[in-house]
């Protein structure tokens, strides 16, 4: 497996706790489960992503401005959750907050699947790749 399989694997993730997320309503049991696995899932992803990932891209000419662009993006993806976190479940302007973190995590994902991973593709190396990989998943694990 290499950083880009391990990476949208976790992607998937993401996309089905959103989706699952944007479904709920009000001040429910379901609605904090999902809540809280999300963040969580953010966290560690963001966390490792930016370890293991963006700061074998930041060396490089080619994809600097994009990794830093990628952990820009995360830290606006932080902003929302805090913005959640701060919002009763119960209120109407919680899904709508929500729906702005499923569309900004959406386009984050969509600009690494399609724009970084290319770049990053030809900047590391075939070892490069295994061995990021290999790194990510053992953070992910440890902190899963």
């Amino acid at each position: 497996m290499n950083i880009f399989e391990s990476l949208r694997k976790d992607h998937d993730i993401q996309r089905e706790l959103l989706k699952k997320l944007i479904e709920t309503s009000g001040d429910t049991e379901r609605r904090d489960q999902i809540f809280k696995n999300l963040k969580k899932e953010l966290e560690i992803h963001a966390d490792a992503e930016e370890r293991y990932f963006y700061v074998s891209l930041i060396d490089s000419d080619k994809t600097q401005e994009q990794a830093r662009h990628g952990i820009a993006e995360h830290h606006e993806i932080d902003e929302l959750i805090e913005e959640l976190e701060n919002t009763e479940y119960s209120s109407s302007a919680w899904l709508k907050i929500a729906k702005q973190l499923k569309e900004k995590v959406e386009h984050h994902l969509k600009d690494e699947e399609h724009e970084i991973f290319q770049m990053a593709g030809k900047v590391l190396s075939e070892n490069q790749k295994s061995n990021l990989a290999k790194d990510y998943s053992e953070h992910i694990k440890s902190h899963r």
